[in-house]
């Protein structure tokens, strides 16, 4: 398993795990339960921490990456400069969700607010997230790059054996 491999195992976490944990949020509050408040805030923490890896193999993907036909450094960095704010977006939610989680678990008054201010920095992930992965998303699959009119050949070229087996 190469670099490149390793990145797309671990690339969709960032995106997706606070989306579980924006959802998880948002029926504890719909509810009243601190009990799954505390596990949306758990669950923000994973995706901080899942966000390591999809960091850390980002730059040996990079180097595959740019070998490929069709990939240019500027998609690539693109993906990197969106990738970063997302990972700096998904820290301070971890952060923050731990702090949340300690002042809901120690009873303190402030707690509901920490897990307002959660919300509102999910929902900032929300659209950092979908600008990753659409950016990640280019790289590879032409059919969704802007400008992209349908008429462009996107799978690699066949050689003809004229029916004879090699």
């Amino acid at each position: 398993m190469n670099d490149a491999h390793l990145h797309l195992v671990f690339n969709h976490f960032p995106i997706i795990v606070p989306i579980v944990g924006l959802l998880i949020l948002i029926v504890g509050f719909f509810i009243g339960s601190d009990v799954v408040k505390r596990t949306a805030l758990g669950v923000f923490i994973l995706g901080a921490i899942l966000t390591f890896p999809a960091m850390y193999t980002g730059e040996g993907a990079e180097e595959i990456a740019e070998k490929l036909p069709d990939v240019t450094k500027q998609l690539i960095h693109e993906h990197e400069e969106k990738a970063e704010t997302l990972a700096i977006i998904n820290y301070i939610l971890g952060f923050v969700s731990l702090i949340g989680f300690w002042a809901y678990w120690k009873q303190k008054s402030f707690a509901n607010y920490i897990a307002i201010a959660v919300l509102c920095l999910g929902l900032a992930g929300l659209y950092f997230g979908k600008m990753t992965g659409t950016s990640g998303g280019e790289i590879r699959h032409t059919e969704i790059r802007v400008g992209y009119d349908g008429t462009q050949n996107t799978t690699p070229a066949t050689i003809e054996t004229n029916g004879e087996d090699d």
